[in-house]
């Protein structure tokens, strides 16, 4: 990913946030239209990711620009513009896992195919099935999600930013506002954790 889909900006694109912001706050309201569309497709698929459902994605970034914007004079940097919405989303994500966890288990459509997981070295683990226990990548991906449903939220978050998403882990350390060795553990332990849920059906 480059440029605004993804949290590590460029020096360019935080000045281009910043005045934007500012002219947002001075009334422009076709500035923050201006940071919606540059944001929007990572703030919809950052949801996806952690929903594992595009309805829900949607209306999380929605609800997350909202929030965004009333909140806007709260944003201490704005050239910080992006990852400040990032966390908006990634939280609003968690909560509304959170409210449905005592619902069926989501499940996750054609766009994650076998991506959902990695091997200790962190490359995906596609087309690791043993022979005996081969299922089509759809099926599979479902497996997947239903034991990331299980990995405790920082865990989950830190995966899939990293592994799936490829965040940097100093913005996802801001992101989760933690130390980077502490995104490296979460990482580290939702991996291990992975491989010992689904070690029956994955390759040694």
């Amino acid at each position: 990913m480059s440029g605004p889909d993804r949290p590590g900006f460029t020096e360019g694109t935080a000045e281009r946030d910043a005045a934007w912001v500012q002219a947002t706050l001075a009334g422009d309201k076709a500035a923050f239209g201006k940071l919606a569309q540059a944001y929007e497709r990572q703030a919809v698929a950052t949801a996806y990711r952690l929903l594992g459902n595009s309805h829900d994605a949607a209306e999380v970034a929605q609800d997350a620009f909202l929030r965004a914007y009333r909140s806007l004079g709260r944003l201490k940097d704005p050239r910080r513009f992006g990852a400040w919405l990032l966390r908006i989303v990634s939280n609003l994500s968690l909560n509304a896992r959170r409210s449905r966890r005592a619902g069926p288990t989501l499940t996750l459509d054609e766009q994650w195919g076998t991506d959902g997981a990695t091997g200790s070295d962190g490359q995906p683990m596609t087309g690791t099935l043993g022979p005996d226990r081969r299922v089509e990548g759809q099926e599979f991906a479902g497996v997947i999600q239903a034991a990331l449903e299980r990995l405790p939220d920082k865990q989950r978050l830190a995966l899939v930013l990293f592994t799936i998403e490829g965040w940097p882990q100093k913005d996802i350390a801001e992101l989760l506002q933690c130390s980077l060795e502490n995104v490296k553990w979460h990482v580290f332990q939702a991996r291990r954790r992975l491989r010992e849920m689904l070690g029956d059906q994955l390759e040694a």
